[in-house]
């Protein structure tokens, strides 16, 4: 089930773009033109409303609604017929536009607020397949990556607990012995544990970046494609609503690879990995060429490769973060 931030942020997206005076009667008096939102979420966003929670949220979120309602790029001051809210909604095939809202069959939305994470994904799913299918064996990354550093750390962290119950080999340990094993670690790394995690973090970073450059090679379309692809952009057009960081709005039209290319040029793609971090991490650049002003454009992001639940517990998931400010990333454009 969503949490209560992310069914405000998009359900209140939606409500605002309906042409109702203020957020409190849209909740009270749920229109018929949003979709897909019971009574029980209806209920759950009265009663934080009425509690005073995340105040600031639904006001970004309605703010947001109503400027998509009256830019240019969106409804024009049209009110549309339906607002189809996606919810927990499993897409029946692989889809790859982070929308949350479906505006009368055609403006595809994505809520973002407070976010710089463009994809969750399994490592293999990223390093290995490059975004483009999820189909593919089941791997345990941190075993598959860096075996001996996976190994040193566990039983350097098994040392430190009291062996117990613990089985020799990392791959042997349950879900059981997982859970306990994270519940005995403090939260920071002991003294004598810091030096085998960081040369466990050196090694899943550099065969990380090095499993990446060899799926990618060096066709230059290619390169261009994992662009696309981490940026998100899409054969159709898609926008961006919500709020950065720093609580500055965001309403951008997300342009498709076509768009792209009439105002920029690739010149390359880069991936390395990033040893100064306290985990593993890959870093990633794009390098580009505006064509209006012929200057050079930089895009930045990196991936963490963490545990999904903590340490040693849960598959090892690549978070993969935009470091270039939004407003200055090529392919996303100013609502007007």
């Amino acid at each position: 089930m969503p949490s209560l931030k992310t069914e405000l942020t998009e359900i209140v997206t939606g409500l605002g773009m309906l042409g109702i005076e203020c957020v409190d009667d849209a909740l009270n008096a749920p229109p018929a033109e949003m979709l897909n939102v019971t009574t029980r979420e209806f209920n759950r966003l009265k009663h934080a409303r009425k509690a005073g929670e995340h105040q600031r949220l639904f006001e970004e979120a309605w703010e947001n609604g109503q400027a998509f309602a009256s830019s240019v790029d969106g409804l024009r001051n049209r009110k549309p017929r339906r607002v189809e809210w996606k919810g927990s909604h499993r897409p029946p095939g692989y889809e790859q536009v982070p929308a949350d809202l479906r505006v009368d069959h055609v403006y595809l939305v994505s809520c973002k607020y407070r976010s710089k994470i463009l994809y969750n994904a399994s490592p293999a799913h990223l390093f290995d397949r490059m975004l483009t299918t999820r189909r593919g064996r089941a791997v345990d990354w941190y075993s598959d990556a860096a075996p001996d550093e996976y190994q040193n750390l566990y039983q350097a962290c098994r040392r430190f607990v009291g062996s117990r119950d613990l089985p020799d080999a990392v791959t042997d340990l349950a879900k059981e012995h997982r859970l306990g094993l994270k519940n005995r670690l403090p939260r920071r790394w002991p003294k004598n544990l810091v030096m085998p995690y960081r040369q466990f973090c050196d090694a899943v970073s550099t065969a990380s970046a090095q499993r990446w450059q060899k799926s990618l090679g060096t066709n230059k379309g290619t390169l261009e494609e994992m662009l696309w692809r981490l940026l998100r952009l899409q054969p159709a057009p898609y926008f961006i609503l919500g709020a950065n960081p720093r609580k500055v709005p965001m309403r951008f039209r997300v342009d498709t690879p076509w768009d792209f290319r009439q105002r920029y040029r690739f010149d390359s793609f880069e991936v390395e990995p990033d040893r100064s971090a306290g985990q593993p991490k890959v870093k990633w650049l794009g390098v580009l060429t505006d064509k209006v002003p012929d200057e050079k454009v930089h895009v930045k992001g990196h991936v963490e490769v963490r545990w999904s639940h903590g340490r040693f517990s849960g598959a090892p998931e690549a978070k993969v973060y935009l470091d270039t400010p939004y407003e200055q990333t090529p392919g996303y454009s100013y609502l007007r």
